[in-house]
């Protein structure tokens, strides 16, 4: 079953620390989305920006999702792109924009260092934690300057 895009609203669930909004009115299949780093954690305090791009195949198929703020982490790429399962094979038609971003954010603190889309944070993840958690705190800290 096909939904259409037209009939989604924005929303802002403080509780689970992400939001997202169609970027702007005159296209609905590019959303600007927002995630809190999550509390107690080296991304706490950070503001993350992100994009998804829907395809006129959604919910049958995931939208693209990328961050646009500068992010050091195992399972993202450098251009943003993200390394998840949830938007790749495992996608289904029940995620929601709301339960694809909680996932974005549980990832921050649940990396999949075996499957690195960074290699180099992943190692630094593994080898030296304190290092990876300093950079991770700087990145935050930048987002909210």
């Amino acid at each position: 079953m096909r939904v259409s895009l037209t009939r989604c609203t924005s929303f802002l669930d403080t509780t689970q620390g992400c939001s997202a909004s169609p970027h702007s009115d005159d296209n609905l299949f590019v959303w600007s989305a927002t995630i809190c780093g999550p509390q107690d954690s080296p991304w706490e305090g950070g503001i993350f920006s992100l994009r998804l791009t829907f395809s006129d195949s959604y919910p049958a198929s995931a939208p693209r999702v990328r961050f646009v703020s500068e992010m050091f982490h195992p399972n993202i790429y450098s251009d943003g792109t993200l390394c998840m399962d949830t938007i790749q094979e495992q996608w289904s038609p029940v995620h929601s924009v709301a339960s694809l971003l909680t996932s974005v954010r549980s990832l921050l603190c649940d990396p999949n260092v075996n499957s690195p889309a960074n290699p180099q944070a992943a190692k630094m993840l593994v080898e030296e934690e304190k290092e990876y958690n300093k950079r991770v705190r700087r990145l935050a800290r930048k987002t909210i300057e």
